[in-house]
């Protein structure tokens, strides 16, 4: 039940802008626990790295003074990946497409991260 409440935030958050291209909910210790993902996309995958790269963003914040880290955000050729926590438990990671308005996404991928954190 849980899984399908995440999915639907999920759905709603990738409906919001067509440079959104996929999402997932992620526990902290890199467990899939519901995704909106491109087929050929491995959810183990995504679920490891966002947890590795958040952990790693947090102890660079720590380490350089930056104070709590809010997001992580990666900038390929092909696109951006911005991770963010939902509630202490879990991670929301989105993967946009390069020509993003990231000021909106950011704004609602905020709004989706306070959702799943009330149903968490």
């Amino acid at each position: 039940m849980k899984a399908e409440l995440l999915t639907s935030v999920l759905n709603e958050l990738n409906g919001t802008s067509a440079d959104i291209e996929a999402s997932g909910v992620i526990s902290t210790d890199g467990l899939m626990m519901a995704s909106v993902l491109p087929g050929g996309m491995d959810e183990d995958r995504v679920g490891a790295m966002s947890a590795a790269m958040l952990s790693l963003g947090d102890r660079t914040a720590q380490e350089l003074s930056r104070g709590n880290l809010e997001q992580v955000l990666i900038k390929g050729a092909r696109g951006y990946v911005l991770m963010t926590y939902a509630g202490s438990e879990a991670v929301l990671t989105v993967l946009a497409k390069p020509n993003a308005k990231l000021g909106l996404i950011f704004l609602d991928v905020k709004r989706a991260a306070e959702k799943i954190a009330d149903l968490l």
